[in-house]
């Protein structure tokens, strides 16, 4: 299942086609009774129509996690690119060389962190991540080592700031984790399917009728498609551009 909603488009092809397949399979039941009177037909229009309304309701509250998880995202980019900037100006109270390592370091740290938005390749993600971690370590010996010696407030004011540092990335990769739960796509899907069975059940056969069967499942397997595509953090069309560490980026090696 994690591999099937990896992908936005697989998304796509796979609801449509299986919300299609409900509703001729409705169609088919309904084929194999005989007329159905007036007044079934309107109880099953009332059905219809209500499970139509729970699963708008259910996709309605999909699609504000997905939305709220992106906005997440954003956010802890931009929290990221304000704790490194913050911790490359306080590096100037480190004794000289070490400033400049930290400099140094933070400079290729937030190389490594605008790569981790930007790539979509597997292993190149696990490259960037093994990259990140030792540059981590590389930060957290440079500023640990002064204060160790001659610990004094100014020092801890770096060394705060350079756990926040760490700590952003950290709650950046939980966020790109936290994705809707696989339970809520399987109930929008059951759901999904069940609208579309009951409306080919209640089919009449016209042309109208047959339209909407068809138009039915295109509507929704596009609504699966937003949802997938918004929360779908590295392989769909709408990403969390890294806008503010690239700004950043751009300061520190303007300096």
């Amino acid at each position: 299942m994690n591999f099937f909603l990896k992908s936005p488009f697989l998304v796509f092809a796979f609801t449509f086609f299986v919300m299609w397949l409900a509703g001729r399979i409705g169609l088919f039941f309904r084929k194999r009774r005989d007329s159905l009177e007036e007044g079934t037909y309107e109880d099953l229009d009332v059905v219809v129509t209500a499970t139509l309304t729970l699963l708008g309701l259910i996709i309605g509250f999909s699609f504000s996690m997905a939305i709220s998880r992106y906005d997440e995202r954003k956010n802890y980019e931009e929290s990221e690119a304000n704790a490194i900037g913050t911790e490359y100006v306080r590096a100037d109270l480190l004794p000289a060389a070490d400033a400049a390592k930290v400099r140094e370091l933070l400079k290729q740290y937030v190389d490594e962190r605008i790569l981790f938005y930007r790539t979509r390749d597997e292993e190149e993600l696990q490259q960037i991540n093994s990259q990140t971690a030792q540059l981590q370590s590389a930060l957290w010996s440079v500023v640990r080592a002064p204060s160790g010696a001659q610990p004094t407030p100014v020092l801890a004011l770096v060394i705060a700031g350079m756990n926040d540092v760490l700590n952003s990335q950290g709650y950046t990769q939980a966020a790109w984790w936290n994705r809707i739960p696989t339970a809520a796509w399987l109930l929008m899907i059951a759901v999904a399917i069940c609208s579309n069975m009951l409306l080919g059940y209640d089919s009449r056969r016209t042309k109208q009728e047959m339209v909407r069967m068809l138009v039915l499942p295109l509507v929704l397997s596009i609504a699966f498609l937003a949802i997938a595509d918004i929360d779908s953090p590295r392989r769909g069309v709408i990403r969390v551009v890294p806008q503010n560490l690239v700004s950043l980026a751009n300061s520190l090696n303007g300096h």
